[in-house]
């Protein structure tokens, strides 16, 4: 049944982005949209089993990873300042939304705060994707919300383990938990001076077939471990992992070979995945709810970001654009509403509303960066 899976997915994925292109749209919002389609949202013909969600994690981490390759290393240094204002921006708008409407609704303290920092997290896969159709990945732009995203990401993992220590009272060790996001980075610098070339030199010489394409993978996987193992989202590995290979001269051939089976076979799972988390099961009731947070979701991010793009010298079509890539909160989200979910913090009634509300966030990137930006010549 899985082998016909992956038919259908493949040339789902492939037509709705081709006609999501000719609607002159990014293909990324097709592929999402297909995913509804085809899931038990809809027509219910692929299910979100476990080895979709293994192909579809593949597909995220090669994504990133692909990032990485292409980010200009002197850029991202460039723009940390900026990236700094965005993320921050990026974070304090929606904690504030999504507290006040939280309370409008009932919840308690401790849910309120928890829904907040839900909606500051961000995840800019989607957005690495559109960026690069559209020819923005390697810009200012592009580097400034990339380091937004990762900035982003340990802000808000530590402020949840916060937060759940306060009121779920789990035992967490806040110097141990930001020690182990210093320690990553050491460890990532290290291995990108005196490590990663070496290794990759060393499996060239091998006398087997594509040994520096395996090296390469080697060190995407591994570096996604290592961040997951340190409570660093696994796509901040391969991001990383992406740019200290682009340091050195296997570069290309890396990012050549990787192409191909990342848009071939995983990343297709990745978008499909987003839409196949869709149900409308038991949201009748809700509606109001959904679109409150939906608006929320979407404008606090867009504004809280765009305001820190603004204030650190960005124009205003700039700044708009970066909002707009940092809106979808992607698989980030969807795995710190799980934790919500397991520790109390949030609602369970409210469950699939919130899941919703994450896609929505998504769904939305795509159209909005395309309009915003446009195509880059």
């Amino acid at each position: 049944m899985f082998i016909l899976q992956i038919a259908i997915i493949l040339l789902a994925t492939k037509i709705a982005g081709h006609v999501s292109v000719r609607l002159g749209q990014p293909s990324v919002l097709g592929k999402i949209l297909v995913g509804i389609i085809l899931g038990p949202a809809l027509l219910g013909w692929v299910q979100d089993t476990e080895i979709v969600t293994i192909f579809s994690q593949i597909g995220v981490l090669l994504l990133m990873f692909l990032a990485g390759l292409e980010t200009d290393l002197q850029d991202l240094n460039r723009n940390k300042k900026a990236a700094i204002l965005v993320a921050l921006g990026g974070i304090i708008a929606p904690i504030i939304g999504g507290y006040l409407a939280s309370q409008y609704y009932g919840f308690s303290v401790g849910e309120s705060i928890f829904v907040g920092l839900l909606l500051s997290a961000t995840s800019v896969s989607i957005s690495v994707q559109v960026l690069r159709e559209l020819g923005w990945l390697n810009s200012k732009e592009g580097s400034t919300l990339l380091g937004a995203a990762v900035l982003d990401d340990i802000i808000v993992v530590i402020l949840i383990a916060v937060a759940m220590s306060f009121f779920v009272g789990t035992d967490v060790s806040i110097a141990l938990l930001i020690g182990k996001k210093i320690f990553f980075f050491i460890i990532i610098i290290l291995a990108a001076k005196w490590f990663i070339p070496k290794f990759i030199q060393l499996f060239s010489k091998f006398q087997v077939t594509e040994g520096t394409l395996s090296a390469g993978l080697i060190i995407c996987f591994s570096f996604a471990y290592f961040a997951e193992y340190l409570g660093i989202a696994g796509i901040i590995g391969t991001f990383f992992a992406g740019i200290a290979i682009a340091q050195t001269k296997f570069k290309d051939e890396i990012e050549h070979k990787v192409e191909p089976i990342a848009y071939g076979i995983f990343v297709p799972f990745f978008f499909v995945s987003i839409g196949l988390a869709v149900s409308f099961e038991g949201i009748g009731d809700q509606i109001g709810f959904l679109i409150v947070f939906s608006v929320i979701a979407v404008i606090t991010k867009f504004i809280g970001a765009g305001i820190g793009a603004r204030v650190s010298g960005f124009n205003t079509k700039s700044s708009m654009g970066i909002g707009a890539g940092m809106i979808s909160r992607g698989e980030v989200a969807l795995i710190l509403a799980v934790m919500g979910l397991e520790s109390g913090l949030l609602p369970a009634e409210y469950y699939t509303s919130m899941i919703i509300v994450i896609i929505v966030t998504t769904i939305v990137t795509p159209p909005l960066l395309k309009a915003i930006f446009g195509k880059r010549i």
